[in-house]
């Protein structure tokens, strides 16, 4: 796309998500889709673009979180955590005469606390926001359309869950079981996630207009995102290996008016080295022995996933009900998690005059491997609780309400609530972590909303 047209559509990925799903969205560089990490709330060509004639779209956003564990959990507690997200498109056709190209940069600032890390001891928060809290390059890639748009590839400082199991229906939900991906892919592989950049490549050939096929290579390297790193070491010394993931999309109801679907089967070979979830170096339990985990090297896991928009009640707003699913599964490799399933549904236009609101419901089940049982049985009995009363399933629950405040305000209430928190980042713990219910509180402004001028002409 122009890139006088991407902050436009950026603002559409996610405020109007419910009903456009991705087929009207034509930026699919990790630029378009890294905004659906943490809402966008502005309606298309609400936002001020005033270099957009001169190729320059730009983004500035604010995402906070808030939440807090009524019951269960280790503890009672309260945490927010937030987001500024800064980035700039350039259109280089326009501004160099470059046919088809455009640099995208982006800047984040994450700050505050995770209420999973300090309340309830999971390994799946419930603020998505949260992750590499400091300033930090996000993006800084070069996207490049050839033959007429058919195919197009990105290169540079990036991440791979920003191009790969992703939806722009996820991020309508608090939880990051969901948003911006399933949480599976960081538990099964080195899938690197959002702000923490590093150097990546995807491309996408479009077969016909319902059939694609979409592959890229991430570079694994513990160094990305660890405390102190802003994105700005462009070295790859301490590098691990390779993240490969794939997908074959396919798309229904293309024509306008129609309802739409997409359908991927996907999958990942993960050809890195990872740290052993139960075995230290010499065979023993790392968590009895206090011994340095195991390395080992290479993991692959496959999926399929779909959204699909089942109900319009008026062609002219666009709301309606999409539904989405994912099914994940380790194939092979020595993994914390094995199964993953989810289920969810998000409905737009929810009252008369409140076309831009939406509900949403979504469960998810992360099945434990053997190997994080034992760990987690080994846990407990230094612990002194009992090593039997572990549950396989952790099952997360979210169900919200998006209130759209005018241009550049949206609020999301939300109520979460976890069965069996899997405690895999508390272990040593007497008794099992309750079952938590979580209230959630998402704000997200759009900085560039409130001018008045439109994205498209500037004016």
């Amino acid at each position: 796309m122009k890139g006088s047209q991407a902050a436009a559509a950026v603002a559409a990925i996610v405020a109007l998500c419910p009903q456009t799903g991705f087929a009207q969205i034509a930026d699919t560089s990790a630029a378009g889709t890294a905004e659906t990490l943490g809402e966008t709330p502005t309606a298309p060509n609400a936002s001020w673009q005033p270099l957009s004639r001169d190729g320059l779209a730009l983004t500035l956003t604010y995402t906070g979180e808030a939440a807090t564990n009524v019951t269960g959990g280790l503890q009672r507690d309260a945490a927010y955590a937030g987001q500024i997200f800064a980035g700039a498109d350039l259109d280089l056709d326009r501004i160099a005469g470059m046919a088809g190209a455009t640099l995208h940069i982006a800047a984040t600032n994450r700050h505050g606390k995770s209420l999973s890390a300090i309340a309830i001891g999971n390994n799946s928060s419930v603020q998505e926001i949260y992750g590499t809290q400091n300033t930090h390059l996000a993006l800084l890639t070069w996207q490049q359309k050839l033959f007429d748009g058919r195919f197009e590839f990105e290169v540079g400082r990036t991440v791979s869950n920003v191009a790969f199991t992703t939806s722009p229906l996820y991020c309508a939900f608090q939880t990051n079981a969901v948003c911006g991906n399933p949480v599976f892919v960081y538990f099964a592989g080195n899938s690197s996630g959002f702000p923490a950049s590093r150097w990546g490549a995807h491309a996408t050939a479009r077969v016909s207009h319902r059939l694609s096929l979409h592959v890229g290579a991430y570079e694994v390297n513990p160094d990305r995102g660890a405390r102190g790193d802003h994105g700005l070491d462009f070295g790859t010394g301490h590098a691990t290996g390779v993240y490969v993931p794939f997908e074959i999309g396919y798309e229904t109801g293309a024509q306008q008016g129609a309802l739409q679907g997409h359908y991927q089967l996907g999958g990942w070979f993960d050809r890195s080295r990872y740290d052993d979830p139960l075995l230290d170096g010499d065979g023993g339990i790392a968590v009895e022995t206090g011994g340095i985990s195991a390395r080992r090297f290479g993991r692959t896991g496959a999926y399929v996933r779909f959204d699909q928009m089942v109900w319009r009640p008026d062609a002219k707003t666009g709301g309606g009900l999409s539904l989405f699913g994912v099914a994940m599964a380790s194939v092979k490799g020595r993994v914390p998690s094995n199964r993953y399933l989810e289920l969810g549904a998000v409905l737009t236009g929810t009252f008369r005059g409140r076309d831009r609101d939406s509900m949403g419901l979504v469960v998810t089940d992360q099945r434990l491997s053997d190997l994080a049982l034992a760990r987690l049985a080994a846990a407990r009995r230094i612990a002194g609780g009992d090593p039997k009363a572990i549950a396989r399933h952790q099952i997360m629950m979210e169900v919200n309400y998006g209130a759209q405040l005018g241009r550049g305000v949206r609020l999301l209430p939300n109520i979460q609530y976890i069965v069996h928190p899997d405690q895999i980042a508390a272990p040593f713990q007497r008794k099992p972590s309750g079952n938590a219910l979580v209230f959630g509180l998402r704000l997200s402004i759009d900085g560039l909303a409130f001018h008045g001028r439109s994205a498209k002409t500037g004016q």
